[in-house]
C-alpha cells in the first residue's frame, strides 16, 4: 500500500513549543494505518477509502513538500539595511529570538507561567513584518497556556499564529484541541481538518481527534434527527428480502387456507371474509399483496380487540416497526411475545432474534447475546436461531463461534444455501485476517461448491465475489455480481457492488457511477447507494452533490447508529468546504 509524502510533516506533541521559527518543523509524519476510520471516505485526502464490496479502494496521491522557510528572512535584511532602521530591525529580532529562547528553558522545566512573560517580551519585540517568527511566538505561548489548561487563551494565541502562518500546523492542531476541551466541535473539526489535509492523513494524532469529533457530532445529530424522523417503510424487495432470511417465522409464511373463508368460496370472497374476520388474517393478506403500509394498522385492530391471533399480529406489528425504524414502539410487542409462555414456541424464538438484532443495531452485545442463547434454548431445533446468531457472532469477531452456528443451522436444514455461502465467508474472513494463504484457497473453494450446489443463491455469488474483489481477480468478481443481477434484477445493492468493482479494477468513474444511478433508479429507498454516490461525489470535488446524497441517505436510516454515522460523512464534507474557503486547501480529486 503506498503511502503518500507528508506536506509540512511534523510531528504533533503536546508538551513541546516549536524550537525553530520556520512552519512546524523538520520531524516525520506519524505512521500510517490500515484501519482507517470510515470518516476519512468524505475527506478523501491522502488515501481515501470507498467500502462496499469488502474492499479498501486506495489512491495514494503524493504531495511535494513545500520548502521551509527559515528563521532569519536574509534577503530583507539586506533590503532592509540600506534604510536607517536597518540596525534596530535587526537587534529587536535577535532581542525576540532570545527572549524565545528562554521561554523555551522555562517551559522544559515546568515553570510556565515564566515561559509565558517570556513569549509575550517576545511577541512585543518581534517586528510586525516577521509574520513567521511572529506565529511561532504566539504558538509557542499557546502551549504554555495549553500546560495550565487555559484553554481561551490556547485558541486566542492559535487563531493569531495562524492569522500570521494560515498552514501553520501546530498551531492549527493545538487550537483544534482547544475548541475540543471548550466543546466547539464545529471548530475543532475544520481546524484537524486543515491539520490532516496538510499532513496528508499520516498522522494518527491528528486522524484520532478528527474520528473522535466527527462521532461526537454524528452521534449529537442522529439523536435529535432519529428521535423526531418520520418513519419510512422501505421498498417492497428490500422487505421481502429481510423476511427471505427467515424460514421458521410463522408471520411470514403464506396463509394457510384454514385462515381465509370457507374454500368453497371464490377468491375475491375469501379475501373479503379475511378483511371482515380478522385484523391479523387482513394484514397477512396485504402482505401476500405487498400493500405494506396497511400491515401496522391491522394488527392493532387485532391486539386492540384480543383476538385469537393476538400474539402473532403483536410480533408481525413489531417486526414492521423494526423495518420502518421505530426500535423504541417494536419492543414493548416483542418483549410481550416473548413473555407469553402460551405462545407458539417459534414465535417467541422469533421474537428473540428480532429483538437480539434490535440489540446489536443499538451496540448492546450482551443484550443482543443473551437474547439469542435465550431463543436456542427453547427452540434448540430452529435453523433461524443458529443462523443469525452465526452473523451476530461475526459482527462480534467470533469466528469459530459463528461457523459452529452455521454448521448447526445447515444440519438443521441442509438446503439452507443463505447459511453455507455466509459459512464459507466466515472462513474466509477468518483467513483473510490471519494472512492464512492455504486457508484462504480451501474458503475459495468452499465458494465454489456452494455456487455449484445452490446456483439460484444470488447471495452466495455476492459473498464470493467479495472475497474475490479482495483476492484482485476483478474479473471473476465482476462475473459473479452479473449473476447476481441475473438472479436478482431489482436488487439495488448488487448494483451498487458492482459500480465500487468498477472503479477499484478499471478506474472507471463513468461507469461506476452508472452503475450506482441504476441501482437508485431501481430501488429510490437504497441508502447505501446515496451514501456511496456522496464519497464519490466528494472524491470528484463535488461537494455540494455530496452533501445532498448523504443528506438522502440520512433521510432513509434504518437505526440511529446508522444516521450517526452518515452525519459523520455529511460532517467530514461540510468541513472539507469550510476548510477550502479559509484556507485554499483542497485535496486531490478522481
Amino acid at each position: 500500500m503506498a503511502a503518500s509524502k507528508p506536506v509540512e510533516a511534523a510531528v504533533v506533541t503536546a508538551a513541546a513549543p516549536s524550537s525553530a521559527s520556520g512552519v512546524g518543523g523538520g520531524g516525520t509524519a506519524g505512521p500510517g494505518t490500515g484501519g482507517l476510520p470510515r470518516w476519512q471516505l468524505a475527506l478523501a485526502v491522502g488515501a481515501p477509502l470507498l467500502l462496499g464490496a469488502g474492499a479498501i479502494y486506495l489512491w495514494s496521491r503524493q504531495q511535494r513538500r513545500r520548502e521551509s522557510r527559515g528563521r532569519g528572512d536574509v534577503s530583507g535584511l539586506k533590503r532592509n539595511s540600506e534604510g536607517p532602521g536597518a540596525h534596530l530591525d535587526m537587534n529587536s529580532l535577535d532581542r525576540a529570538q532570545a527572549a524565545k529562547n528562554k521561554g523555551n528553558k522555562y517551559f522544559k522545566a515546568g515553570k510556565y507561567e515564566q515561559a509565558i512573560q517570556c513569549y509575550t517580551e517576545a511577541i512585543s519585540l518581534c517586528p510586525t513584518e516577521k509574520n513567521v517568527d511572529l506565529s511561532t511566538f504566539y504558538q509557542n505561548r499557546a502551549a504554555a497556556f495549553e500546560q495550565l489548561q487555559k484553554w481561551k487563551e490556547v485558541a486566542q494565541d492559535c487563531t493569531k499564529a495562524v492569522e500570521l502562518n494560515p498552514k501553520y500546523v501546530k498551531a492549527l492542531f493545538r487550537r483544534a484541541k482547544a475548541h475540543e476541551k471548550l466543546d466547539n466541535k464545529k471548530e475543532c473539526l475544520e481546524d484537524v481538518t486543515a491539520v490532516c489535509i496538510l499532513e496528508g492523513f499520516q498522522n494518527q494524532q491528528s486522524m484520532l481527534l478528527a474520528d473522535k469529533v466527527l462521532k461526537l457530532l454524528g452521534k449529537e445529530k442522529a439523536k435529535e434527527k432519529y428521535k423526531n424522523r418520520e418513519p419510512l417503510m422501505p421498498s417492497p424487495q428490500f422487505i421481502k428480502s429481510y423476511f427471505s432470511s427467515f424460514t421458521d417465522d410463522i408471520i411470514s409464511q403464506p396463509m394457510l387456507k384454514g385462515e381465509k373463508s370457507d374454500e368453497d368460496k371464490d377468491k375475491e370472497g375469501e379475501a373479503l371474509e379475511v378483511k371482515e374476520n380478522s385484523g391479523y388474517l387482513k394484514a397477512k393478506q396485504y402482505m401476500e399483496e405487498e400493500n405494506y403500509d396497511k400491515i401496522i394498522s391491522e394488527c392493532s385492530k387485532e391486539i386492540d380487540a384480543e383476538g385469537k391471533y393476538m400474539a402473532e399480529a403483536l410480533l408481525l406489528r413489531a417486526t414492521f416497526y423494526l423495518l420502518i425504524g421505530s426500535a423504541n414502539a417494536a419492543k414493548p410487542d416483542l418483549d410481550k411475545v416473548i413473555s407469553l409462555k402460551e405462545a407458539n414456541v417459534k414465535l417467541r424464538a422469533n421474537a428473540l432474534i428480532k429483538r437480539g438484532s434490535m440489540y446489536m443495531q443499538q451496540q448492546q452485545p450482551l443484550l443482543s447475546t443473551q437474547d439469542f442463547n435465550m431463543a436456542a434454548d427453547i427452540d434448540p431445533q430452529n435453523a433461524d436461531v443458529y443462523h443469525h446468531r452465526g452473523q451476530l457472532k461475526i459482527l462480534l469477531d467470533q469466528v469459530e463461534e459463528a461457523v459452529a452456528d452455521f454448521d448447526e443451522c445447515i444440519r438443521l436444514r441442509p438446503e439452507s444455501a443463505l447459511a453455507q455461502a455466509q459459512k464459507c465467508f466466515a472462513l474466509y474472513r477468518q483467513a483473510y485476517t490471519g494472512n492464512n494463504s492455504s486457508q484462504i484457497q480451501a474458503a475459495m473453494k468452499g465458494f465454489e461448491e456452494v455456487i455449484k450446489k445452490f446456483p439460484r443463491c444470488a447471495e452466495g455469488y455476492a459473498l464470493y465475489a467479495q472475497a474475490l474483489t479482495d483476492q484482485q481477480q476483478f474479473g471473476k468478481a465482476d462475473e459473479m455480481y452479473d449473476k447476481c443481477i441475473d438472479l436478482e434484477p431489482d436488487n439495488a445493492t448488487t448494483y451498487v457492488h458492482k459500480g465500487l468493482l468498477q472503479l477499484q479494477w478499471k478506474q472507471d468513474l463513468d461507469r461506476g457511477l452508472e452503475l450506482i444511478s441504476k441501482a437508485i433508479e431501481i430501488d429510490n429507498k437504497c441508502d447505501f447507494a446515496y451514501e456511496t454516490m456522496g464519497t464519490i461525489e466528494v472524491q470528484r470535488g463535488n461537494m455540494e452533490k455530496a452533501i445532498d446524497m448523504f443528506n438522502k441517505a440520512i433521510n432513509l436510516a434504518k437505526s440511529e447508529m446508522e444516521m450517526a454515522h452518515l452525519y459523520s460523512l455529511c460532517d467530514a464534507a461540510h468541513a472539507q468546504t469550510e476548510v477550502a474557503k479559509k484556507y485554499g486547501l483542497k485535496p486531490p480529486t478522481l
